[in-house]
């Protein structure tokens, strides 16, 4: 849940609180106001009443014109003045309702703000000597709709409040919370090894502080992270002059003590063939001394090839990867593997192209060894990055079994290889998911 979304939350709750506590005291205080305003209204009608009867019995009186002037005082305006016969009639024009039915409140509030009051009767007798019942009761809603409009305008007010309250605290929050989403982005940009990301500064203090803690944690590790690359090559530069001076000793001692020892032997049979009497195991010690020659040598080819195959130097990248391909299809006819070869990649520096033949390398052995793929395909070409910058691209990709992320993150092979692309500034990823085969891309800048 976030941060904007708690914080409105907890606003909207506390609003309704106050709207549920406002109201409760509004319908109070309201029921309060009504009555008491009834009564008044009930006892001034009575006072006048009584002062205006004391001069009935002097002076005659028509019942109706008498009753119409009680309704023209405003102070009369929350009662219902009747004149009643004896009979029960209602003498016409003699009940005063003033209130607007447009602004009549909804019955619910109605019924909550209204109480029972009561109601005065006055027997009197009329000029005529009618005996005439004068009932005043109370009309509170004229009353009641004042109550209401009063209890609309505390609610709209508390609505705007809200409202104000939910645009401030918001307006507060955004920039804090765009401050947060730049310093998560930022560590999300450092998750992934891209150290040089750096934060602005920003006004807000505290955050300026994390900022800059961050910052720094970023240089430490870019410096930790060129060191290491620098090590790395260094180690990379180091493993490989020796594999190439191991394969030139081999080379120059081994294999030529083997030939010299196969020359002698060859000699030796040839002489004992020129002789009649040639001795029978003699003939067997040089023809088994010649294939032990034989076989030494190519095991010294194959570790000379697999310590630092002398045509990488020699004829360059391209020809020592047809000539790698050239002896996996030779121990694995069923596989086919296809080299898409870019010629400008082999004027590259040598540090890039040694590195790139051994990664290549490692895929093509993890391919035989694990993917039981029918089809391989390598790509090796120069593009042009989304910074208009020279990128050396890399892929190798097969149809085998494939297997899970999480499977392939124990592997040394493949993070050795992932060393090799990163101590050349570069970046690996690895596609793959189980029977869909994997698709392994490096991109290594070229500066």
């Amino acid at each position: 849940m976030s941060l904007r979304y708690q914080i409105n939350l907890r606003i909207f709750f506390s609003s309704f609180c106050v709207l549920l506590l406002g109201g409760s005291i509004s319908i109070w205080h309201a029921r309060n106001a009504v009555e008491k305003e009834v009564h008044s209204s009930i006892d001034l009608a009575v006072q006048l009443i009584t002062f205006d009867l004391s001069k009935v019995a002097k002076t005659p009186f028509n019942e109706t014109d008498w009753l119409l002037q009680f309704n023209a005082l405003d102070q009369t305006r929350h009662l219902s003045l009747k004149l009643v016969l004896a009979s029960g009639e209602i003498i016409k024009g003699a009940s005063n309702l003033r209130s607007n039915l447009q602004d009549k409140p909804p019955q619910w509030f109605v019924n909550l703000v209204k109480s029972p009051h009561p109601k005065a009767e006055y027997q009197i007798t009329s000029f005529e000597g009618k005996k005439l019942t004068l009932i005043v009761e109370s009309n509170s809603i004229d009353e009641i709709t004042e109550a209401w409009q009063e209890s609309m305008v505390f609610f709209t007010a508390i609505f705007l409040l809200t409202l104000f309250t939910f645009l401030a605290v918001n307006l507060a929050f955004n920039k804090a919370i765009k401050s947060i989403a730049i310093i998560v982005e930022a560590l999300k940009i450092i998750e992934r090894g891209q150290y040089q990301k750096k934060l602005p500064d920003f006004s807000i203090q505290e955050y300026d502080s994390i900022a800059k803690a961050i910052n720094h944690l970023a240089s430490e590790l870019n410096t930790s992270q060129q060191e290491n690359r620098a090590l790395t090559q260094h180690s990379l530069e180091i493993q490989e002059d020796e594999r190439a001076r191991l394969s030139q000793e081999l080379h120059d001692e081994l294999g030529q003590s083997l030939t010299a020892i196969k020359v002698m032997a060859v000699a030796a049979e040839r002489s004992q063939a020129a002789n009649i009497v040639a001795s029978q195991p003699i003939k067997k010690s040089t023809d088994a001394i010649i294939s032990v020659c034989d076989h030494l040598m190519k095991v010294v080819r194959s570790m000379m090839h697999q310590l630092h195959p002398l045509v990488l130097t020699e004829l360059g990248l391209k020809a020592t990867l047809e000539d790698l391909l050239t002896n996996w299809a030779m121990r694995d006819p069923e596989l086919k593997i296809s080299l898409n070869f870019q010629e400008e990649v082999d004027t590259l520096d040598h540090k890039i192209i040694i590195q790139v033949f051994r990664v290549i390398q490692e895929c093509l052995t993890n391919i035989v060894r694990h993917a039981q793929a029918k089809q391989a395909s390598i790509c090796l070409e120069i593009v042009q990055s989304p910074a208009m910058e020279s990128v050396l691209f890399l892929s190798v990709m097969d149809d085998g079994q494939g297997c899970s992320i999480e499977k392939i993150k124990t592997g040394f092979g493949l993070l050795g290889m992932r060393e090799r692309i990163n101590s050349l500034a570069g970046e690996m990823t690895i596609k793959t998911a189980p029977n869909e085969g994997m698709v392994i891309i490096a991109t290594i800048p070229l500066k």
